[in-house]
């Protein structure tokens, strides 16, 4: 079935990444099930094993809502087992040669049945090493260059994107060296942006995102950020203050079902009210913003989510395509499916569904797709460089991107109220600005400031070209 799957998206000129799993496995694998009862066989050593609880202390512990160490006593084999994660997680011994082999072999498993690359899940937790906190250490980094090389040897035009929940100065490690254009990741996601989006829109200042993007270092030229709203895990608020953490949490999860973890499990359509301004608005910086943007299923129809359904399960519900037996996602009996299908008057699969959207020419998700295709239209949004621009008012982020001769202005309202902006644009004295959702020619740059005033939660694109009536 998987080869079919992978088959039938090549054929529709798709590309397949599936996630992998580095760091841990359950505790039910048979490696572990076999490392507990037998310390001295082949598997003994697969895991990370001690007589007690006392080492790696500097390492913080991720999960604080669920567990109280990173240590769980095992009673069959009476010693203690490293996770970074949930208990039932133990964390694989990458200081054997035998797990790191068993790795690579799992890897190139997966790219013989045909798939086009790996997000590699957890990878600054592969390795401990006493007086560290356990996270982004050498010899992680190592291990990396080593699946890159093997892989771009044996499977070329492959991508490994690096899932590094981390600050962008650690983060940029594991695009490998700079020089060289990257020989480890070619992609790692951008995690800290996500969260500041949202405290932008929400304080209506752009000062929030302006400042990450500030601290984001350069990058080698053969990789990519990778950016997103939402995912498939909770909203994650670890790389933000105590104090932004909290201000989240109060603005967008007053209801304590909605958290998770330090985190909050929502999909993007709840978060905003179902407000399709400000969806728009997210989107519109998602897809203009430097990086590879990443849309969730189901984000493109305003799909909502289940709070009462346990820990991540609340956002992972069946895609609603149609108003259907199990919103056209499965024929099986209802009571089979893993998850629940929502079942909401607002958001419910009877309403909010891929068939309703396109019968309706005003819908979000045609809305999206031809934003999409905008940005594919201009290369600028891609691979271009980025350069913010100064704006008279804080509520407005402006910024351009520039990739040979394509050049794009984009301007963004963080408030819900209309706002007037002026941008030195002395520079492209003489260009029209051309919007590029509907194509309107506006007037001319001079050497004034530049003055526009945008809806609340509005925005526009334009390209800068010069006057050719």
């Amino acid at each position: 079935d998987f080869v079919e799957f992978v088959d039938a998206a090549h054929q529709r000129g798709m590309r397949v990444i599936i996630d992998f799993v580095m760091n841990h496995t359950s505790d039910q694998h048979p490696w572990f099930q076999e490392s507990r009862a037998n310390p001295d066989g082949p598997y003994g050593d697969y895991y990370v094993w001690a007589d007690d609880d006392k080492q790696f202390q500097d390492a913080r512990i991720i999960f604080v809502d669920t567990e109280a160490s990173n240590w769980t006593f095992d009673p069959v084999r009476k010693q203690y087992y490293w996770h970074r994660f949930f208990s039932h997680q133990p964390d694989l011994n990458y200081e054997n040669p035998a797990v790191q082999e068993e790795m690579i072999s799992a890897l190139k498993f997966w790219l013989d049945l045909g798939i086009d690359g790996f997000r590699l899940d957890a990878v600054p937790y592969l390795y401990q090493q006493e007086g560290t906190n356990c996270e982004n250490l050498p010899a992680t980094h190592e291990f990396l260059k080593r699946v890159r090389k093997e892989i771009d040897a044996q499977y070329p035009d492959k991508v490994l994107l690096a899932e590094a929940n981390q600050w962008p100065e650690d983060v940029v490690d594991y695009f490998g060296d700079y020089a060289s254009g990257g020989d480890e990741c070619h992609m790692a996601f951008h995690f800290p942006v996500m969260p500041r989006i949202f405290m932008a829109v929400r304080r209506e200042s752009r000062y929030p995102v302006s400042e990450i993007l500030a601290k984001t270092p350069a990058i080698p030229s053969g990789c990519q950020w990778g950016i997103f709203l939402r995912n498939h895990d909770e909203l994650t608020l670890e790389m933000v203050t105590d104090e932004e953490r909290d201000y989240m949490w109060a603005e967008y999860a007053k209801d304590p079902r909605m958290r998770a973890n330090i985190g909050i499990r929502r999909r993007l359509a709840p978060l905003l009210d179902n407000d399709r301004n400000q969806i728009e608005l997210f989107t519109a910086l998602l897809l203009s913003l430097p990086g590879s943007p990443i849309l969730y299923y189901g984000d493109e129809i305003g799909m909502g989510d289940n709070i009462w359904l346990g820990d991540r399960d609340a956002v992972r519900t069946p895609m609603q395509w149609t108003p259907d037996r199990n919103a056209g996602f499965s024929s099986c009996d209802p009571g089979r499916l893993f998850l629940p299908t929502i079942m909401d008057p607002v958001y419910g699969y009877q309403v909010t569904n891929v068939e309703a959207s396109m019968s309706s020419p005003s819908s979000l998700l045609h809305w999206t797709r031809r934003m999409i295709e905008i940005r594919k239209q201009n290369p600028a949004f891609g691979l271009g460089s980025y350069t913010e621009l100064s704006s008279s008012n804080p509520s407005v982020l402006a910024f351009l991107r520039e990739y040979k001769d394509d050049l794009v202005m984009c301007v963004h309202n963080f408030s819900r109220f209309a706002q007037p902006t002026e941008l030195d644009l002395r520079q492209f004295e003489g260009r029209h600005p051309v919007e590029l959702i509907g194509g309107v020619r506006f007037p001319a740059i001079g050497e004034l400031p530049y003055l526009l005033t945008l809806a609340g939660h509005g925005f526009y694109w334009f390209r800068l070209r010069k006057d050719v009536a």
